[in-house]
């Protein structure tokens, strides 16, 4: 595939995350490559400065028209399919590759196979655990993908692989349509990112992709039928295999939880009769239920690739999870504070208040055209009191009003540096010895943080506060 760049009038569409790795391999191959990157805030500057120094050329201001001679687009994965760039180069007829397909692309002859996850939330987690496992059992392995290692960087890089634990996007698969992975799992599909896909059917298929051409097995979602429909309609080899994973007690060819052990009957022999225990639901980090979920989905994957049952134990009891995902971070007088900034649309926040008996929620943000009865509704007899902030939060106390009238409502009015601070000690306020004051938003963070993670930093830090 190297050789066929050689030559070649490549346009590289953004810079980035993905656009400046891209543009330097396509530069490296002997590609004749062009950036086109629609802002020219101070970062685009810099990198275009660091892409010419190479002699490329960078385009800033300019991410919709087709520069003359394009023989291929190479596009960051979150560039929407309707932009004017990408109608020119249909009717030109120019194909178009995301960053994850130029590297499935460059792969070697005798490259490390790809073990995929995507879904509406959990992927990260679970690629890490995935990951965990697979080191667990002795394999060279990395997380890499969505997760914010490149894939490119470890297809073209010197260190050998033996197998790849990869988190993909809904807009990376979109833009990736010869990947085939060894196997793959959707965790779940929940409405999001509806106005980049245009549809809800859209998103779906995009998701779906991840099964095309799976080998061993398509790992799907019991509770979730939507993703065991995205295996019925793949294409794969024959022979693949499609394994459900369950928080109950596993049918033949799926895994699941039998007396707080996850077990395994799929990848055993005779599995009308037979189980295999791979680990105990405290191995898990932590056991809340939709993590539970995260950590059989990273099983099963790893079991389709031959790991032992021990290596699913071991990896599992050494994974870590990253920060603001379900984090406990203290308790103050005897109320625990749990951090889910993460959960940055409505499906990860009912998964995150299930896992609690007694809440007081912190909630609000931007709605990203979500609506919230259906949350409200199922969470309403686990809710002590709700505290909202953020542009949004309207819309949550309006679906309250409606589905919980009786919960006490305290609406912050404020966007300050000084606003988590003031949520925390309304929530202390409202709290009872027992309860779980717990911040997991279900809108993103945009209006008054940099990012989920600046939320949950404020969160951890305004407990502490209280703490102290």
């Amino acid at each position: 595939m190297s050789s066929e760049l050689q030559g070649k009038h490549v346009t590289v569409a953004g810079l980035g995350v993905s656009g400046v790795p891209a543009a330097k391999v396509l530069h490296g191959l002997g590609a004749r490559v062009t950036v086109v990157n629609d802002g020219a805030d101070e970062r685009a500057r810099a990198q275009a400065a660091e892409l010419e120094a190479l002699g490329i050329t960078v385009r800033l201001g300019d991410g919709d028209s087709l520069p003359e001679g394009t023989d291929l687009i190479v596009t960051a994965p979150g560039w929407k399919p309707a932009k004017p760039l990408f109608t020119a180069a249909a009717a030109a007829g120019v194909p178009v590759w995301g960053d994850v397909e130029l590297a499935w692309r460059l792969r070697g002859e005798n490259a490390a196979p790809w073990l995929a996850v995507t879904g509406t939330n959990g992927k990260t987690t679970t690629v890490q655990m995935l990951a965990s496992i697979l080191k667990a059992a002795g394999l060279r392995t990395a997380a890499v993908g969505n997760i914010g290692v490149s894939l490119l960087d470890a297809v073209t890089g010197e260190e050998e692989y033996d197998v790849l634990a990869v988190e993909l996007s809904s807009y990376q698969l979109h833009w990736a349509p010869s990947l085939r992975a060894h196997s793959a799992a959707v965790l779940n599909l929940a409405p999001d990112h509806l106005d980049w896909h245009g549809s809800m059917a859209a998103y779906a298929a995009d998701k779906g992709r991840v099964y095309e051409g799976n080998r061993i097995a398509c790992v799907y979602n019991v509770a979730d039928p939507a993703t065991e429909a995205l295996v019925r309609e793949a294409d794969v080899e024959e022979g693949c295999r499609a394994v459900g994973f369950t928080l109950g007690a596993p049918a033949p060819s799926q895994l699941g939880v039998v007396d707080g052990i996850l077990v395994d009957r799929a990848f055993v022999e005779n599995r009308q009769k037979n189980a295999q225990e791979l680990a105990e639901v405290t191995d898990v980090n932590p056991p809340a239920p939709h993590n539970i979920a995260n950590a059989l989905a990273a099983a099963a994957l790893a079991r389709a690739y031959g790991v032992p049952a021990a290596a699913v134990r071991d990896g599992l009891r050494a994974f870590t999870p990253d920060a603001h995902r379900i984090a406990h971070v203290a308790d103050v007088d005897g109320v625990a504070y749990v951090d889910d900034s993460k959960a940055t649309n409505t499906h990860a926040a009912e998964a995150s208040l299930a896992a609690y008996e007694s809440i007081v929620w912190i909630a609000g943000g931007l709605a990203k055209g979500a609506t919230f009865d259906e949350l409200v509704t199922g969470a309403a007899k686990r809710l002590r009191g709700v505290v909202l902030i953020g542009a949004d939060r309207a819309l949550i106390r309006e679906a309250l009003a409606r589905h919980a009238p009786e919960v006490p409502v305290v609406d912050l009015d404020r966007t300050d540096t000084g606003a988590m601070l003031a949520a925390v000690q309304e929530a202390r306020r409202l709290a009872r010895p027992g309860d779980t004051v717990l911040l997991a938003p279900a809108c993103a963070s945009m209006d008054m943080f940099a990012n989920y993670n600046k939320r949950g930093a404020a969160f951890a830090q305004a407990v502490r506060e209280l703490g102290a």
